[in-house]
Formats: C-alpha cells, structure tokens, sequence
C-alpha cells in the first residue's frame, strides 16, 4: 500500500510540478528571503557549517522525489545558477521541520573522491504537516573552473520532526556539466592554436622540401645528345668511301 501511495505522489508531482506553489519560492541572494509554508528561506555560502555528519537516517513515512524543471538532460552550466526542485510527502506520525538542503559534487567513479561542497541552503520554520506534500527549491552553482565532463550529484535533506534530526537523500545521480558559451573557450583557443601550429610546420616542411628539390636540380650534370661533324671530316669520309 506505501509503495501505491509514493508511486502516486511521485507521478502527481512530475506532473504538476512546474504549478506547485505549496512552499514554491525563488532565492537569488543571500540578502532576499521569501515566505515557504509560514517561515523563511535563506541562502547560506559553500563555507556554511555542516548540519551533519553523515550518520543520520530518514525517519519512517517520509518521501522524498526531484525534478530539474525545464532541465530534464540534467545539463549544468559551470558557474552559472541551477535549480532542483525537491518535493516531500510526509505519511509519518508528527509535524517535520525542514531544516536544510545541501548537496555534494563526486567523481563518478570513486565517491570517496569530493569535487566540491554545493551551497547549503537553510530554512526558517517550514513545516509539513501530516498527509502533506510539499516542494522546496534549491539553487546552486558548480565552479565555473570546474573542468566540463560527467559528475555525480548527491543531494540531501535535512529535517526535524520531534526534536530529532532526520535526513534523506533526495538525488544521488550523475549530472553534466558544460562550459559557459563565450566568443572563446579552452578549447576553441587549443584548437586555433594547434591548428596554427600545425599549418606552420607544413610550410616549413614544404620550404624545406622545395630547397632540396633545387639544390638537386642546379647539380644534374649536362648530358651531350650528339657532336657536329665539320665539312674537313666529311670530305675525307667520302675520298676514303670513293677509293
């Protein structure tokens, strides 16, 4: 029955996810706060204390789902703000208090190995209640010198409910992240100048080459075709021929 009721959630909230507006809310600096479900978010820095220490565990009844709107290839721009949508359905005992959102950045094959610390985003008293679905947004940002390639996402959420700390792993999935578009990139200026490099050393190869080939021209010895036999020697050709 549980596995029903998260399937339904999950596909109501694919659905409607661009419309929710039960704690829906847009952060864009650390100044600006808006109203999520009676309290207020706020955006905290990538040096922001950690909330835990990896140890917690999800509390019974509560689910947790994602969606990158507008982004379904999961293509994050280095540098560049990005927004995950993560929604909650709360079938447990009590009232949970979110406390945050934070996520990392992995090498895809070897976990162990951290990219980066994603911004931890905090929140202000907002609750959901019992039988209660609700969306939070997170917005962060990859280093805009991070090298463009496949990375790996694991994002989390931190809650309380009964003055006991509870998280869940919302997203533990690989993400792309591609260079901001410019009139030039690292790799167009590689390109131009090994193109560059390239086209030099076959002039440099065909110069060479065409000095040799003249070098060898000017020392070809002359070749005599045949020599022009004066009037004397033919005269004495014929007296010998006649006698």
């Amino acid at each position: 029955m549980g596995i029903r009721v998260f399937s339904f959630f999950l596909a109501v909230f694919l659905l409607a996810a661009p419309i929710l507006q039960v704690t829906r809310c847009q952060a864009v600096s650390a100044e600006e706060v808006a109203e999520v479900e009676g309290g207020e978010l706020g955006i905290v820095g990538d040096d922001a204390q950690d909330l835990t220490d990896g140890s917690l565990s999800s509390a019974p009844g509560v689910d947790t789902v994602y969606v990158f709107p507008k982004n379904p290839a999961r293509l994050i721009t280095a540098g560049e703000e990005a927004e995950l949508l993560v929604g909650m359905h709360n079938e447990g005992e009590s009232t949970l208090n979110v406390i945050a959102i934070r996520a990392t950045l992995h090498l895809p094959f070897d976990h162990r190995m951290l990219v980066q610390n994603l911004t931890v985003q905090e929140f202000y008293n907002a609750s959901v209640p019992l039988s209660t679905q609700a969306t939070f947004p997170y917005i962060f940002a990859v280093s805009k010198y991070l090298q463009p390639g496949s990375f790996d996402l694991v994002g989390t959420v931190v809650y309380e409910i009964d003055q006991h700390l509870y998280q869940n792993v919302f997203y533990n999935g690989t993400i792309e992240v591609i260079e901001a578009s410019g009139f030039l990139t690292i790799e167009s200026v590689f390109l131009v100048t090994l193109g560059v490099a390239l086209v030099g050393l076959l002039g440099l190869w065909a110069y060479g080459w065409i000095q040799q080939l003249s070098k060898k021209t000017k020392r070809a010895p002359k070749v005599e075709v045949g020599t022009t036999a004066t009037k004397e020697d033919m005269n004495e050709w014929l007296q010998v021929c006649i006698s």
